[in-house]
């Protein structure tokens, strides 16, 4: 099969690698009908992560069972299903509290499974997929090519961008900002609109990407960064800062500038991988202001936001606005990393 790899950093490359078979009952095997970039692989591309040369890489994708172990029986060969970015059992003490980016048998695409055997990446034509039961998520029939983005942005952006909502805790008639304006940034403004909050302030200085928030629910944009963006946030809310701020970056800059919009009372909810990353415990002691968020266990709003996106309720596949067959990944990426780019949907076959 075809699958991308990395190397080192800028040094993506789509491999003939051997075609993925069953290993365990448990497993089962996803013909790909698409993948995509996520902004977190940009870290290892940019070497800020470190790169052990050859890795699969790519953890979202959407695809058609083509078999299944012995012990699957929730699945059976058709199916059309979505794979979270991480898989779990979704039967373990920490998968049935809600968080099945932490099972006890999970892991990432990509690595080596808890027995020692390959797990593929996303970014390919076939995926051995591990927890195959606790971890697809099927579609009712065969969706059309028109819904595929917006099925899979399930498997990562838009269930990190709800989670950055539930993280901070908004509210019906909460005044929300969100930083950052990537794919992810973008489906937490969907979020926040959904969960009613009353002003969702898009911090984006670019064009197609402000117009794309004000489709997605925005009330108000900034483009200035920093303590000038603060200012003209705060203004809006008459000084006092808003109820809810959504980091959706990772970066220490980020983060600071969310504490800095958030009034006295407020949270901050936070869901961008932290590089750089300091809390001010001083800030958030004083004023009282709280925070949640962190890696989204995707798995445990799947099932809701599938039947939002099949009711037409959500549209957040238009976050794609490039999309380039497998082969072409090095340039994908390449496109993201340029902010060419806010997301590339690849195309194996």
């Amino acid at each position: 099969m075809r699958a991308t790899t990395i190397h080192a950093p800028f040094d993506i490359r789509v491999e003939d690698l051997p075609d993925p078979e069953l290993h365990r009952p448990t497993d089962a095997l996803v013909k790909v009908h698409a993948a995509c970039v996520c902004g977190s692989d940009l870290w290892p591309y940019r070497g800020i992560n470190d790169v052990t040369p050859g890795t699969r890489i790519g953890h979202e994708f959407v695809g058609t069972v083509e078999q299944v172990g012995d012990e699957v029986t929730g699945l059976r060969p058709g199916d059309f299903v979505i794979a979270p970015f991480v898989y779990s059992d979704n039967t373990c003490r920490v998968c049935r509290a809600g968080m099945q980016t932490s099972c006890e048998h999970g892991g990432f695409w990509g690595t080596d499974d808890e027995h020692g055997l390959p797990v593929d990446g996303g970014q390919g034509q076939w995926v051995r997929v591990p927890q195959a039961e606790g971890t697809l998520v099927t579609v009712p029939g065969r969706p059309g090519d028109d819904l595929l983005p917006d099925l899979l942005t399930l498997s990562d952006v838009m269930g990190t961008g709800w989670h950055c909502a539930v993280g901070a805790g908004v509210q019906p008639g909460d005044t929300v900002a969100v930083v950052g304006d990537g794919a992810v940034g973008l489906c937490a403004v969907i979020a926040a609109h959904l969960m009613g909050a009353s002003m969702v302030v898009a911090m984006s200085r670019h064009e197609a990407r402000q117009a794309l928030a004000t489709q997605f629910g925005a009330t108000h944009l900034v483009a200035e960064r920093g303590e000038q963006g603060v200012a003209k946030v705060r203004a809006l809310t008459e000084g006092l800062g808003v109820d809810r701020a959504l980091e959706c970056v990772g970066t220490g800059e980020a983060m600071a500038t969310a504490f800095d919009l958030v009034r006295p009372g407020g949270s901050v909810g936070f869901v961008g991988v932290p590089h750089g990353v300091e809390l001010p415990i001083g800030t958030m002691f004083r004023n009282n202001i709280g925070i949640g968020g962190g890696i989204a266990p995707v798995r445990a709003y799947l099932p809701e936001l599938r039947d939002r996106v099949l009711a037409g309720e959500i549209h957040p596949g238009r976050v794609f606005d490039l999309t380039l067959p497998l082969d072409e990944a090095p340039e994908a990426y390449a496109a993201m990393h340029e902010r060419r780019a806010t997301k590339v949907l690849l195309q194996p076959w």
